[in-house]
């Protein structure tokens, strides 16, 4: 499953409690069920546990709901689910801090890394 926004603006859509809120959320999802993360320039590589996929298909609908310029690519596999997160390359810059999320497995501080419109 490939979802893409090629023309999203550069912004995150939710307020400050609602992002730390989501930051919460993902961080205890990786801390169960995340294995494995690998970054690749724009992308980033994360392997969860089989088990997890309904958690992980509800973190990508409320990411795409939220920075819907980020794209997420899902493989679902026996052993594994897999999901690549793709920054476009007007987001380079704020690449490191995007991705921080999603391999944190304690709560990271409210910050989306976007370019502006979150309440961060």
């Amino acid at each position: 499953m490939t979802e893409t926004m090629d023309t999203a603006p550069l912004a995150c859509t939710l307020d400050s409690g609602s992002l730390t809120e989501r930051l919460q959320w993902i961080a205890g999802l990786n801390a169960r069920a995340l294995v494995g993360a690998r970054r690749s320039d724009l992308q980033l590589e994360l392997e969860y546990a089989p088990a997890a996929i309904d958690d992980v298909r509800r973190m990508i609908a409320q990411e795409q709901s939220c920075c819907a310029f980020l794209t997420f690519d899902l493989a679902e596999r026996p052993d594994a689910v897999r999901v690549v997160v793709t920054a476009p390359e007007t987001a380079r810059d704020a690449a490191e801090q995007l991705f921080g999320p999603f391999q944190a497995r304690a709560p990271q501080k409210a910050e989306c890394g976007c370019t502006g419109g979150c309440g961060a």
